[in-house]
């Protein structure tokens, strides 16, 4: 990503949010948080449920060896069920509203309302 501070680029890239339309998922813990925070007016998040999840897995979920079927995914761990820990998505249907943060805009902290998102770029 071009033009950003050295503190937000870290941040993002320990994230793993290093490319355009890039999803990851983490579990919620106060480091978490601290970084989305730091990084709120260039990302959007929220709360995923295990219906999106799945979809996301399903559709979007890129396997690390070719050879092994993918696992279930317990407790966050992508690796043991060979999938890679990011997934790359569509920019969204419909476009983006606005770089504003939620509601207006897609910047931000969505909680549940981020399936409606993660929905528009599968």
């Amino acid at each position: 990503m071009v033009d950003k501070n050295a503190d937000i680029a870290s941040t993002l890239d320990r994230l793993r949010l290093r490319r355009k339309y890039s999803c990851v998922v983490v579990e919620e813990n106060e480091i978490i948080e601290g970084m989305l925070k730091k990084v709120r007016s260039f990302v959007a998040y929220g709360k995923i449920n295990n219906d999106t999840l799945k979809l996301l897995i399903d559709k979007r979920g890129q396997k690390i060896d070719k050879d092994k079927k993918v696992g279930d995914v317990k407790d966050l761990k992508f690796e043991e069920a060979n999938l890679k820990p990011f997934f790359r998505l569509h920019p969204p249907r419909k476009g983006i509203n606005s770089k504003q943060h939620f509601p207006k805009g897609v910047l931000g902290d969505h909680g549940d309302k981020i399936k409606d998102l993660i929905g528009r770029m599968l």
